[in-house]
């Protein structure tokens, strides 16, 4: 155990954390996502798996650590629902929730179609798996700098 940190940041995730550059994307992905495969084409090659959470718990423990990137005017997205990209399911609505209390602020996610999430997620640092079986919990979030 860490003093002061979440203790959900098990060592595997925060290698993973610390190792990631300004400009790399984390995917956060739910467990009806096709992580594995996806995994070996992202840059690191690695898989962390946070079973029996939510998602919005998960993102909770992740952003305490991570700074979201500021640079760029999509810095979290989201996987849109098939046939309704507007839809904003219950997980989706969960994470903005934490995402907002991180960044001190509203912070509009950007949508996704699945596909297109697919190959963003390939192009991410690595992918974080959790439990939550809700469809739609799928996000890719940037990381950003610290200052100062």
């Amino acid at each position: 155990m860490l003093k002061g940190l979440d203790p959900l940041l098990s060592p595997d995730l925060l290698w993973v954390l610390a190792a990631m550059g300004h400009g790399d994307d984390l995917a956060l992905v739910d467990a009806n996502h096709p992580a594995e495969r996806i995994a070996q084409a992202t840059v690191s090659g690695r898989i962390v798996r946070l079973p029996g959470l939510t998602m919005a718990r998960a993102a909770r423990a992740i952003l305490s650590v991570l700074p979201i990137d500021d640079f760029v005017a999509d810095p979290v997205r989201r996987m849109e629902v098939v046939g309704e990209a507007a839809a904003i399911p219950a997980v989706q609505r969960e994470v903005q929730a934490e995402i907002d209390g991180a960044a001190g602020r509203p912070l509009a996610m950007a949508g996704l179609e699945r596909f297109a999430f697919y190959e963003a997620a390939e192009q991410a640092f690595a992918i974080v798996q959790v439990g939550d079986v809700r469809p739609y919990g799928c996000f890719l979030i940037r990381k950003g700098v610290i200052a100062g």
